[in-house]
C-alpha cells in the first residue's frame, strides 16, 4: 500500500466528514457542511477545511464519495450501471487536479429496481466496497445488504457484484413527519401519562419502538398510511409521552420498511447492516422479528476502507 498521507472524505447532503489518513490509520478528522447546505462552490467550501493539512503535508491527494459527485456537488460523476463489481471501484472514479493536487470522486450506482423503476445511490457504493475489502467473505456467494439512513438501501450482492438495489425513504420521511407534521406534537417533550425523568424517558423510547414494530407487523393488508395517525391519537387518548411517540413512529416506519423489503428479497436468512451503530441495532431488532439474523458493520469504517481502494488504484 502507498504509505503517503491522503485525505478521505464522505460528502453527503447534510454533512461532510474528512479524515487525514496514512495507510489504514486516521490521523485527524474534521467536519463541514453537507452539499445541500452550501452557499458557495464546493471547491471553495472545502479549501479552508484542508488548508492546514496541506500546509503541513503538501499537496495531499483528495478522495471523495457521496454527493460530491452529484450534479449539485463538486463535479458530476457518472453512475456505474449494475451489475457492478465494486472491488474495482477505483477504475470508474472521476479523476482530476485541483489546487495542484490529485482528486478522485467515486461513482454512484444505477439500476432498475425490483419494483421496475430506475434507482440510484451515491456514497453507499463506497461503503459496500469497503465492506468487501474488510470482509472478503462477502465477495463469495449471495448476500443481502441493508444500509440504513436517510435513504435506506437494500442491496443484492452476488459474488462481489451489486446486481440491483432498492431505496426506501425511511429516514427522510421520519424526519419530515417528526419536524413538520402534527403527529408528534400532541404531547410536549417530557410530558404525558408517564414520568418524565431520564430513566422513564429511556423506557418510553424502548417501549415505543417495540410497540411501533408490533403495529407494523399487524398491518396485514393495510398500508403504513393507515397506521401513522395512531402516533398522534395514542398521545391524545392513551396519554403517551412525546418520547414514546417518536420511538413509536421510528418503530412503525422501520418495521414497515423491513416487512416491505422481505418479499422482494426472498429466501434470505441473514442481512448485513452497514451504517451507524445505533441505527443498525434498530434495523437488526426489526429483522429479528421477521426471523432473520443480522450482522452489523460500522458505516464510517467501511466508507474509509472503500475510499482507500481509490487511493490504491
Amino acid at each position: 500500500m502507498n504509505r503517503e498521507p491522503y485525505i478521505a472524505g464522505d460528502w453527503g447532503t447534510s454533512r461532510l466528514r474528512l479524515s487525514l489518513c496514512l495507510g489504514e490509520c486516521v490521523i485527524e478528522t474534521r467536519q463541514g457542511a453537507g452539499i445541500g447546505a452550501l452557499r458557495e462552490p464546493a471547491a471553495e467550501a472545502l479549501r479552508p477545511l484542508i488548508a492546514g493539512w496541506r500546509q503541513t503535508h503538501g499537496s495531499l491527494p483528495l478522495l471523495l464519495c457521496g454527493m460530491a459527485g452529484s450534479r449539485n456537488g463538486w463535479r458530476e460523476t457518472p453512475y456505474l450501471p449494475c451489475p457492478a463489481d465494486l472491488r474495482a471501484l477505483g477504475e470508474a472514479a472521476l479523476r482530476f487536479e485541483a489546487d495542484g493536487a490529485p482528486v478522485a470522486i467515486a461513482p454512484g450506482l444505477s439500476c432498475k429496481s425490483r419494483l421496475g423503476s430506475p434507482d440510484v445511490m451515491r456514497g453507499e457504493e463506497t461503503q459496500i466496497a469497503g465492506a468487501l475489502a474488510l470482509h472478503p467473505s462477502l465477495g463469495i456467494g449471495h448476500h443481502l445488504l441493508c444500509l440504513p439512513g436517510t435513504h435506506t438501501k437494500w442491496v443484492c450482492l452476488e459474488e462481489g457484484r451489486v446486481t440491483d438495489f432498492l431505496t426506501a425513504l425511511t429516514g427522510e420521511l421520519f424526519a419530515l413527519l417528526r419536524d413538520g407534521s402534527t403527529l408528534t406534537q400532541a404531547a410536549r417533550a417530557g410530558t404525558g401519562g408517564e414520568s418524565s425523568d431520564a430513566r422513564s424517558a429511556t423506557g418510553d423510547t424502548e417501549n415505543g419502538f417495540e410497540s411501533g414494530l408490533e403495529a407494523a407487523a399487524a398491518l396485514g393488508a393495510a398500508s403504513l398510511l393507515h397506521a401513522l395517525f395512531a402516533v398522534r391519537s395514542r398521545q391524545l387518548i392513551d396519554g403517551r409521552s412525546h418520547e414514546w411517540a417518536l420511538a413509536y413512529l421510528s418503530g412503525l416506519m422501520i418495521g414497515a420498511d423491513v416487512r416491505g423489503a422481505m418479499p422482494l428479497f426472498a429466501a434470505r436468512a441473514e442481512a448485513v447492516l452497514i451504517g451507524d451503530s445505533a441505527l443498525n441495532e434498530l434495523y437488526a431488532q426489526a429483522l429479528r422479528r421477521e426471523g432473520m439474523t443480522a450482522s452489523c458493520l460500522d458505516g464510517e469504517q467501511c466508507a474509509l476502507a472503500g475510499l482507500r481502494t481509490l487511493w490504491r488504484t
